[in-house]
């Protein structure tokens, strides 16, 4: 039969723990009518500014054809628009739009109830420990496809 040592993996842990934080997102925003796609495609906006369809595509780990109908259908919302790069012409931009203030402070109240769920009884100083062990996992990844990427 297949085994693995699951109770020592940290990959598992943080795994389903991701999609646990997903789930309660989605559950969260479901009376709202806003999709965790949505939300990430905000959230990419919100954290980074403008992006190209490419550049999202790979930030939510979606194939770029994937995410053109989650942005078409945030575009006829008038939560988005795809404008053209200033540098060059063939690149459109993703920015949000005004109407999608109200959907961002919606999410955000969502995220925020998620995360106080999820961080329910955590000391100040769990809380710092726990995001400096994940930014150390998060880039010594980031160093390995890196260097994998440059052979």
């Amino acid at each position: 039969m297949l085994e693995y040592d699951f109770e020592n993996s940290a990959g598992f842990w943080i795994m389903t723990t991701s999609h646990e934080y997903q789930r309660a997102i989605n559950e969260e925003l479901a009376p709202t009518g806003i999709t965790y796609r949505q939300c990430q495609v905000l959230g990419f906006l919100a954290l980074e500014g403008p992006l190209a369809q490419a550049e999202l595509a790979e930030r939510m780990h979606l194939e770029p054809a994937t995410l053109v109908g989650i942005l078409d259908r945030m575009e006829r919302d008038g939560w988005i628009k795809r404008l053209p790069c200033t540098t060059d012409r063939r690149r459109k931009l993703i920015h949000p739009q005004p109407s999608a203030k109200p959907v961002w402070t919606k999410i955000v109240a969502c995220v925020k109830r998620v995360r106080a769920r999820a961080t329910e009884g955590m000391k100040a100083s769990e809380l710092a420990t726990l995001k400096r062990l994940l930014t150390r996992v998060r880039k010594n990844l980031d160093q390995e496809l890196s260097a994998l990427k440059a052979v």
